[in-house]
């Protein structure tokens, strides 16, 4: 850049030395002479002042420091789209032995070229193109009209991140030459956006997948210029700040993934504006700060409107503390899948099995937690466990094995609204099931028990010493190699003196025998 350099700078991205900024000013600075740009960084620990020299403001910023003066032969101004397009994919031809001549006829006159297959080899090679990375190529706009859409019109997906773009019609001048276009990235363009006419509809026919992470935007920006989105499917809005003000009409209505993460303005009550977008099945909420949601719509044991299509729901690294927020996901319909890893909830000294398996317990429809498969026996091991660790309080609450004095009172019901199905699922818990356990002492370690083979006549009766810190799949393992019967074939209950009659399955192999009360004297019936 030279010093004719007019105010058709100011609003322009530029790149210093590998950093980012946008051109505030543009001018004399005195007492030093000549002309100087004022850049507002993207990083505000890279600049020296606000826009102010000498107790003059010459331009403002969000930042102390987020200002400098710069002169214009440091800065880049970037490259135009096409201009980025050739230096990243136009090959570089072979080694040359000897340029070589060709004849072209152009009107009626013969005319010798020299290199003319290299101009074709290059054309071929970008109007092939279809997915194209041009991140941190400081791109800067379009270019010649027209130019694009010569040269790669066979283009679908395309990153444009992190470049110098500046506006949201520079992005239009781009996508308008390319009528395929099927994934855009402008994730960390500080771009402005039109907030009163909307996008020129065609411009955007084809596009599915639209990422603006740390563009700047807005939500009424977002509404305004999605009537240009009218196949969108998956929009990513990642650190943007965004408040959601008001109910999306008649636009996003075709979204089926939404990402709102780190915009940490967002609560309960602004979700509820977009809880009814009719295709929705992803929602990223991660880093927003949520510790609370509830649907008042839906009372215990029903189910919500909203949110009709939600299947998976991401909340990492938030505030979630309470069990109550797990009670209401099971409210919604859909809600087959689950992220919930880095909240307090899940972290610190608790037992991260035993959390796992309170979660699965609570939302009934769940298939995958934290990425993992929810297999079927997992799921049943999980709903026995959270039915006997809560089963003493049921009944103190008017929980009864009787099902007409099976009377819990509303406090039990609100905070396990599943408590009751599982008892319908699986049989109220019997008394024998909630014992108290013995305090952890030396003496009570090791457990005197008869084992029993129902099926098998001609094993007799033994007896053996077991630490009652032992898992029922190492008790498994222990008869696997004594009878060799594969650990897969066996089945273990086990009966107490104190219970005649009845029989108490050992169905979780990740449990130890203490969990399930197993005690001095009692048998351990084995089938396979």
């Amino acid at each position: 850049m030279n010093s004719t350099l007019t105010s058709d700078v100011i609003g322009r991205r530029v790149e210093v030395n590998g950093e980012h900024a946008t051109v505030r000013f543009s001018g004399i600075v005195p007492p030093v002479a000549g002309l100087w740009l004022g850049v507002e960084w993207d990083n505000p620990e890279r600049g020296k002042h606000d826009g102010s020299h000498e107790g003059t403001v010459y331009f403002k910023c969000r930042h102390p420091t987020g200002g400098s003066f710069i002169r214009p032969n440091k800065v880049n101004f970037g490259v135009d789209f096409l201009t980025a397009i050739k230096n990243r994919y136009v090959l570089e031809d072979e080694p040359k032995e000897e340029e070589t001549e060709q004849i072209v006829i152009i009107g009626n006159k013969p005319v010798e070229t020299v290199g003319f297959d290299s101009v074709i080899k290059q054309q071929s090679q970008l109007s092939k193109l279809q997915d194209v990375s041009l991140r941190n190529c400081a791109v800067n706009g379009a270019g010649d009209k027209g130019g694009i859409a010569k040269a790669c019109p066979n283009i679908r997906s395309i990153d444009l991140s992190k470049n110098l773009l500046s506006s949201w019609e520079e992005v239009i001048d781009i996508a308008n030459q390319l009528k395929h276009l099927e994934v855009l990235n402008l994730s960390e363009n500080k771009l402005t956006f039109p907030s009163g006419s909307p996008s020129p509809t065609g411009t955007f026919s084809m596009l599915k997948v639209l990422v603006l992470n740390r563009t700047g935007i807005t939500w009424a920006e977002v509404l305004c210029c999605a009537s240009g989105w009218p196949v969108l499917e998956k929009l990513y809005l990642e650190s943007n700040n965004i408040i959601i003000s008001e109910r999306p009409t008649d636009v996003l209505q075709t979204v089926k993934l939404l990402d709102l993460s780190s915009n940490q303005l967002i609560d309960e009550n602004q979700l509820f504006l977009i809880a009814y977008l009719p295709r929705l099945e992803q929602l990223i909420l991660s880093d927003i700060g949520i510790s609370s949601i509830h649907f008042p719509d839906a009372g215990i044991g029903c189910k919500t409107s909203m949110f009709p299509s939600l299947q998976y729901l991401v909340l990492n690294d938030n505030q979630i503390a309470q069990w109550s927020f797990m009670n209401e996901l099971d409210k919604l319909q859909s809600l087959h899948a689950l992220s919930c890893t880095r909240n307090p909830l899940t972290e610190g000294s608790k037992d991260a099995q035993t959390t796992r398996q309170f979660i699965i317990a609570r939302i009934g429809q769940l298939r995958t937690l934290n990425k993992c498969a929810i297999e079927p026996e997992e799921r049943r091991g999980a709903e026995l466990d959270y039915r006997k660790a809560f089963g003493n309080e049921w009944k103190k609450a008017g929980g009864h094995q009787d099902p007409e004095k099976n009377r819990p009172n509303e406090e039990f019901l609100e905070a396990h609204p599943r408590y009751q199905a599982l008892c319908l699922k699986y049989g109220a818990p019997e008394d024998g099931e909630l014992k108290t356990q013995q305090p952890f002492l030396l003496k009570n370690q090791l457990l005197t028990l008869k084992i029993k083979y129902p099926n098998q006549l001609d094993q007799k009766v033994t007896e053996k010493q077991l630490p009652e810190s032992m898992t029922v799949q190492k008790v498994k393992g222990l008869l696997s190699r004594l009878l060799k019967v594969p650990v897969s074939e066996l089945l273990l209950s086990y009966e107490s003196p104190k219970m005649p009659g009845k029989e108490i399955e050992l169905e979780n192999d990740l449990q130890s025998l203490q969990f399930y009360s197993v005690e001095n004297g009692d048998c351990l019936l084995v089938r396979w």
